[in-house]
């Protein structure tokens, strides 16, 4: 099981949680030419150890484990994958 960066991060892209994490698997960060052109952050499920040092930082309450992720957000699973992807 991984988290996952879902709507409230949309235009927000707070980089607390990419301060945090301990694997660099929040991306992209501000040093990465995505960032400007991202709408929101995004989790590398390969990467992540679901420390949840990430959830308790976000101030925006953007980021879930999966399995706790609510409905109206499950498409998130796939924009998360999808980034990873390219």
């Amino acid at each position: 099981m991984t988290h996952v960066i879902a709507e409230p991060c949309i235009n927000t892209k707070d980089t607390s949680c990419v301060t945090v994490c301990p694997v660099d698997c929040i991306h992209p960060t501000k040093d990465e030419p995505a960032f400007e052109t991202e709408a929101q952050l995004y989790i590398d499920p390969a990467t992540c150890i679901d420390c949840g040092l990430c959830v308790v930082e976000c101030p925006v309450q953007a980021i879930y484990l999966e399995a706790d992720l609510p409905l109206e957000w499950r498409k998130f699973i796939d924009l998360n994958l999808a980034f990873y992807k390219r």
